[in-house]
C-alpha cells in the first residue's frame, strides 16, 4: 500500500491563508514567500487541489447554513414588504414570495437526489396560478386602502 505524502506546513499555511486571511491570493504568497511559478506546481499536484476544494466545501456548507439560519427571518420580512406603500415594493415582495417555494422545492430536491438515486418532481406555480395569485393580492391591496 502506498503511503500518501501529506502537504508541508507551508502549503497547509497557505491554504488557510487563502481562505481565512484577509489578504489576496497575491500578498498571501509574498507572506509565506511562495513564487508564482512554485505556487502553480502546488495548483498541479492532487493532494493540494484536494486540501483547496474540501476548503471551498467547508466555504459553501458554512454559506448555506448562514442563508437556512436567516431564511424565516428573510420570508417574513418579505410579506411585512407586501403591505408597503410604495407599489413596486410590494410587487416586488410579491413576486420573490412566490418565487420561494420554487426555490425551495427545488434545492429540497436536489439534496434528495443527491441521496437518493432517482429524480423526484418538484412543485412549481405555472405562469397562470402566478399571475393569478399576483392580481388576487394587487386587488387585495387596492380594496384595503
Amino acid at each position: 500500500m502506498v503511503k500518501r505524502r501529506q502537504l508541508t506546513q507551508r502549503q497547509c499555511a497557505v491554504v488557510e491563508d487563502l481562505f481565512g486571511a484577509e489578504l489576496d491570493e497575491q500578498a498571501i504568497l509574498d507572506k509565506h514567500k511562495v513564487s508564482r511559478n512554485v505556487y502553480n506546481r502546488w495548483l498541479a499536484d492532487d493532494r493540494f487541489i484536494e486540501q483547496f476544494n474540501e476548503h471551498i466545501a467547508r466555504a459553501y456548507r458554512q454559506s448555506e447554513l448562514i442563508i437556512a439560519r436567516y431564511a424565516p427571518l428573510a420570508a417574513a420580512k418579505l410579506v411585512q414588504l407586501t403591505e408597503s406603500d410604495k407599489e413596486e415594493t410590494a410587487r416586488k415582495a410579491c413576486l420573490d414570495i412566490l418565487s420561494l417555494p420554487t426555490l425551495a422545492g427545488r434545492n429540497a430536491v436536489t439534496s434528495t437526489e443527491n441521496a437518493v438515486s432517482g429524480p423526484l418532481e418538484s412543485s412549481q406555480l405555472s405562469a397562470e396560478t402566478a399571475s393569478r395569485l399576483l392580481a388576487a393580492l394587487a386587488e387585495e391591496g387596492i380594496t384595503d386602502k
